[in-house]
């Protein structure tokens, strides 16, 4: 073969493959980003079998919830009403409980509330004085009250002490009674 030949060759292979190398290279490049794709498609399937999951349930779900809002408004007041109103309310709440029970309010005060886990835990103390009969009254319907009023301390004490205490009457009972209410916090 004679040099010129072999140089046309020579220079026929090198255009062939310069020609060829972007060929040759774009096909690395979509090898390589299909073999990407596949595995972010294999991380995705799960989280999106989860989503179809979710969706296939979107209407349990939303019952669900609406059933735990139901539950929560039964021992929480809501964050509409301010931190004083609730205490007004609960407060007032109270008074007419024991009142209705047959006991005495002597004093009742709503003190400053206490953040905990995202509520506000509102304490309230109530001094009253009836009989023992007034007192379970009371404590009866406290615990069937919706928000519910939580018993924190519950003092009782016999007014006049045994020594003076006449059997045939029933024994007279001063009682104070510290409490608390929940309210959610916006």
């Amino acid at each position: 073969m004679n040099p010129i030949a072999l140089r046309r060759a020579a220079l026929l292979a090198l255009s062939l493959a310069v020609a060829l190398l972007p060929v040759v290279g774009g096909a690395w490049y979509v090898v390589h980003k299909h073999a990407w794709a596949q595995e972010r498609l294999a991380q995705l399937e799960p989280r999106y079998a989860r989503l179809l999951g979710l969706e296939a349930q979107h209407t349990e779900m939303k019952a669900s919830l609406q059933r735990a809002s139901a539950l929560r408004a039964q021992y929480v007041y809501p964050a509409a009403q301010d931190e004083a109103q609730t205490g007004n309310q609960a407060q007032q709440k109270v008074r007419d409980i024991f009142s209705t029970a047959g006991l005495q309010i002597i004093s009742s005060q709503v003190l400053p509330s206490k953040e905990e886990k995202g509520f506000d835990r509102i304490p309230l103390v109530v001094r009253a004085e009836g009989e023992l009969l007034a007192v379970q009254s009371a404590l009866a319907v406290l615990g069937s009250q919706q928000p519910a009023i939580v018993i924190n301390e519950l003092d009782i004490q016999m007014q006049g002490g045994l020594a003076n205490h006449n059997p045939k009457f029933a024994p007279r009972l001063s009682a104070q009674f510290t409490l608390s209410v929940m309210r959610e916090r916006s």
